[in-house]
């Protein structure tokens, strides 16, 4: 009677479809502020990449072996057409991210009950990791772009029967773009296995035509043709794409202890450039709770992917625990499987107890907003005042640009370690400033703050960050 009732309003049957527009417009708001404000400024690792990308030159194929490289080709284009801002740098990962969490949504209806597939959208978009990744430049938020994707499309292949073409079309070539990624073979082989094994994927690929089949094939081969080159121009690039560590033999104990930091080190988290555990508890025992049910129900072709795709980076991450990153999207599919056990066992006792179920929802209300207030908090909280993460962020592009770019300074002295990455900030300038390792012989210089140190001049104006520790970046000299 309370459905019934309850279901004549408008905004009652349009609930799911208000609801994903709300959290549509939340998603976006976020990604802006994690690109523009919080962290802002590059850690070092986005500095080198910075370098990277700045170098990639096609007639060098030794600048283009690198993983990521679509990603950080787009990148590249991104410095050219906007500048060398932080955000142009940044962008191509946020969009990366907003397609990540489009794809979410669709993997996620596809595979759970529409209200569990929102509310587990809404904690995704909102953990400190997702975030965290999306703003990053160093291309890490394609361990999730890929992954939803593929399993997305191989979903819809195997069980829907609208624009099927179009959903084999989008498989051949997210396949072979997520070759690029460290680790994203074993996802493909997760899906190539349950095709080969699991009775329902082989009948649906038996009835593909041969002609259909073979095109698609052609399409995928020639996005990974560069790929090809690349790794035989640089071995080494295949050996990064598994996973290998860069160091032989790997420390198992350091890295088991690496990984339980990561993930359940709730009583000491730590900080740095990324804030440790990256999920909070709650979602770890939602987390928890999808794996045993994963386990009761490990028939079906999509328990069947995952357990294969789990099984495959667990020994993989023990190895190299750089790429634990790619662990989100499995973690992210067995917190919905989770938060889905919970409602049903609620829904199971009062089957017709219209009052005793709604009463269930505010429970897991509770619960959901714990974890997205919770994993907001930590994150623009501890991105923005942690004195240790704070400080892992620098903002010199953004002052570079402001304070020295256009305003008469032809020279910047630098200390031998910043001249690479200076060179690749000037080199987006028409008229870039000279760098040397020395004071010039005449005119205004400006000077880093650690080439500072070697000068005896007094500066007319330091240039500052709002940190509280090493804040001042750069010494501007008038003479």
């Amino acid at each position: 009677m309370a459905r019934l009732f309850f279901s004549k309003f408008l905004a009652y049957r349009w609930r799911y479809q208000i609801g994903y527009a709300l959290v549509a417009l939340f998603f976006i708001v976020l990604l802006a502020i994690a690109g523009l404000y919080v962290p802002g400024g590059l850690s070092e690792t986005e500095r080198a990449q910075f370098i990277a990308t700045s170098n990639m030159d096609l007639q060098d194929v030794d600048t283009l072996a690198v993983p990521n490289m679509p990603l950080f080709v787009l990148q590249r284009w991104s410095l050219e057409l906007l500048g060398p801002t932080e955000f142009a740098f940044k962008l191509p990962s946020l969009v990366a991210a907003f397609f990540a969490g489009l794809g979410a949504v669709f993997l996620l209806r596809r595979w759970f009950r529409p209200n569990i597939a929102l509310l587990a959208t809404v904690i995704m978009i909102t953990t400190g990791q997702f975030l965290f990744l999306a703003q990053a430049g160093t291309g890490t938020i394609t361990y999730i772009l890929w992954p939803i994707w593929l399993l997305l499309a191989a979903t819809m292949i195997t069980t829907s029967e609208r624009h099927k073409r179009l959903w084999k079309l989008v498989f051949f070539i997210v396949l072979p773009l997520s070759l690029y990624t460290p680790l994203s073979i074993y996802l493909v082989g997760a899906i190539c296995s349950a095709g080969l094994l699991h009775p329902h994927v082989r009948y649906v690929l038996k009835q593909m035509p041969k002609l259909h089949l073979l095109l698609l094939l052609s399409i995928s081969l020639s996005i990974m043709a560069p790929l090809f080159v690349l790794a035989l121009f640089n071995p080494s690039l295949i050996l990064t794409l598994l996973g290998a560590p860069a160091t032989w033999p790997p420390d198992i104990w350091v890295n088991l202890q690496i990984l339980s930091q990561q993930f359940f080190n709730f009583i000491w988290p730590q900080s740095g450039v990324l804030m440790t555990p990256v999920l909070g508890l709650g979602s770890i025992a939602l987390i928890v709770i999808g794996a045993w049910q994963l386990f009761k129900i490990r028939y079906t072709a999509r328990s069947y992917t995952l357990v294969a795709w789990i099984l495959l980076l667990v020994p993989v991450l023990i190895i190299n625990p750089e790429f634990a990153g790619i662990a989100f999207v499995p973690m992210l599919l067995l917190l919905a499987s989770g938060l889905g056990y919970l409602l049903r066992f609620w829904y199971d006792m009062f089957p017709r107890n219209p009052y005793a179920r709604f009463v269930g929802i505010l429970p897991l209300t509770i619960l959901v907003g714990g974890l997205v207030f919770s994993g907001l908090g930590r994150y623009f909280d501890g991105y923005s005042y942690d004195p240790v993460t704070a400080k892992s962020f620098n903002h010199d592009v953004s002052l570079y640009n402001s304070h020295i770019s256009g305003n008469d300074i032809k020279t910047l002295v630098t200390t031998p370690s910043e001249r690479e990455f200076y060179i690749a900030l000037i080199g987006y300038y028409e008229k870039p400033p000279l760098i040397l390792g020395a004071i010039p012989a005449s005119g205004d210089f400006a000077a880093t703050s650690a080439a500072h140190d070697r000068i005896d001049l007094i500066p007319s104006r330091i240039v500052t960050t709002a940190t509280s520790e090493e804040a001042d970046r750069y010494y501007i000299y008038r003479r």
